[in-house]
């Protein structure tokens, strides 16, 4: 996802990186095992044909680290990582989540759910009482803006580091 601005007022949000991406007809599903590690879905790496469920689990992802600065989902070990994203194990833990309403929280724990069938879906995130806030009170973002700041160093450092020891990076697998 990239940001037309870095300031808060954000006003346009573009989405990039379709390298795997496909269409599907309605109601057919995929069943390539594929993805970056910390943002897919666990019937992907459940190996279970998916359809577009597995993106709506990607927005809860992207949207808890948006919110919190941390992905709900963290290990340096994927197959550690893996089978903590299969349990769908995460928390509002996090410091930063003090500064972050209910209604958000409820929003990511109503995305970020195991079963696919029971995940929510655009429709229903558009209608989800979180996206009728008033968010004119930036103050509480700071916060979070703090340690999503700290996230992108630590994985560009990271992402260096790895380029600088011959790897490519951050793989899809």
């Amino acid at each position: 996802m990239l940001l037309q601005s870095k300031e808060l007022g954000i006003t346009s949000l573009k989405i990039a990186d379709f390298g795997l991406a496909r269409l599907l007809q309605e109601n057919s599903m995929a069943s390539t095992t594929c993805g970056t590690p910390g943002y897919v879905a666990p019937e992907v790496l459940m190996q279970m044909p998916y359809g577009k469920e597995c993106d709506y689990w990607s927005i809860g992802v992207v949207t808890f680290i948006l919110l919190s600065g941390t992905p709900p989902f963290y290990e340096e070990d994927n197959f550690a990582l893996f089978e903590q994203i299969k349990a769908c194990k995460y928390d509002f833990e996090v410091e930063t989540w003090n500064n972050v309403s209910d209604e958000a929280k409820d929003f990511v724990s109503k995305i970020l759910v195991n079963d696919p069938k029971t995940r929510m879906n655009c429709e229903q995130m558009l209608a989800h009482p979180w996206m009728a806030l008033d968010l004119s009170n930036k103050n509480k973002l700071t916060v979070a803006k703090s340690a999503l700041s700290k996230y992108i160093s630590v994985r560009k450092d990271k992402s260096q580091r790895f380029n600088a020891e011959g790897d490519e990076g951050e793989q899809d697998f």
